[in-house]
Formats: C-alpha cells, structure tokens, sequence
C-alpha cells in the first residue's frame, strides 16, 4: 500500500460533528458506496486501475451515527493529566510523579478515581500508609472521575490545518514563516 492511500481523512459524522479519522482509501470506498459524501478535497486525485477519484480530505457521513460516550480510561497518564501534572498535596510538578491512594490499598483503598492523585515522590513517601488527614496533610484537589471526551480521537500531532473549521473548539497560532501550525486544545475535562 502506498504512502498517499494512508493519509489520514477526517470523518464527520451527518450534522458536522467530527466522528473519526480514517484513511483515503477508506474514504474512497465510503464515498463510492454513496455512505459518505466529500466535504472537502485536497486538489490531488487517487488513481486505481480503472477510474480517477478526487482525493479527499474530509468527507460526512449521509447518515447519523449515534455513539455512546465511553468513560475515559484510567491511566497513569490520563490521572497526571486530570490533575495538571502537579502534586496534589504540596503543588509542585516534578518530572518523576506517582500515584497515591488517598485511602490506601492496605486499608481498602480501591484503584477509582476519586482515590488516586497524582504526588511527588517526597509527599508520597511521607505520607505513606494513612490517610492525608493521619499524616496531617491536605489535598489541594478533590480527585474526581473526568467527564468523557468524544473527541479523544484527535490527536494534535495528526491534526491538519485544513481540519480546523470542523473542529471549532481548537485554537490556533501559525508561525507565517514555515507555515507550521501550533495547535493548543481547549477541550478540557
């Protein structure tokens, strides 16, 4: 398969609402199908055997896809993320942070979300096998389990700049210079 046919599509979903991200011939295949219409091209054309086809760029679904929310999943990553990469007791953003059990496990604490917290090491350490009130610290954050996000699908490092007016809640810089894009997300939780 070749480099052009694994360029990434956005696929919007009936009311414009961005859905996925597939690849051209996937693209070519629902808009053949009459699934799919091209929303956008991107002036270049897909050649097979016998026919040419515009190569799109975004395309929309001709009919409405209903998907259910899925809770997001929870990980070391998603948890710093939640908790803005800093130590939820003392505030600080070390680059070698853990996990706490603000109950912990020893005494029931459980892996939730309402019972981890992102720390550093010396207040993980300090606090140790009790609880914040026992070790006579605070939490500066209640944790929380994050609303989810429909939109995760969107990374910013595959995020064209021809994407953006289907993607509103993007903002964005552009440097003049190279024409690179700097894209900083406002999706949050």
């Amino acid at each position: 398969m070749s480099e052009s046919t694994r360029s990434p599509v956005l696929v919007l979903n009936q009311n414009y609402q961005p859905l996925n991200i597939c690849d051209i011939r996937r693209a070519v295949k629902l808009v053949g199908k009459g699934k799919a219409e091209s929303v956008q091209d991107t002036g270049q054309y897909v050649h097979t055997v016998t026919d040419i086809f515009d190569r799109p760029d975004v395309i929309r679904l001709v009919y409405m896809v209903r998907r259910p929310l899925q809770r997001r999943k929870m990980s070391r990553n998603e948890i710093f993320s939640r908790d803005n990469n800093s130590c939820q007791y003392c505030g600080d953003k070390p680059r070698d942070m853990t996990i706490d059990h603000v109950n912990p496990r020893c005494k029931g604490g459980e892996f939730t979300w309402e019972n981890v917290v992102s720390a550093c090491k010396a207040c993980n350490h300090r606090k140790a096998a009790r609880t914040p009130q026992e070790a006579g610290m605070r939490l500066r954050n209640k944790p929380y389990e994050p609303r989810p996000n429909p939109y995760s699908f969107l990374k910013l490092e595959s995020l064209r700049k021809t994407w953006l007016p289907f993607v509103p809640w993007m903002v964005t810089e552009s440097n003049p210079e190279n024409d690179e894009l700097t894209t900083v997300a406002a999706l949050g939780d």
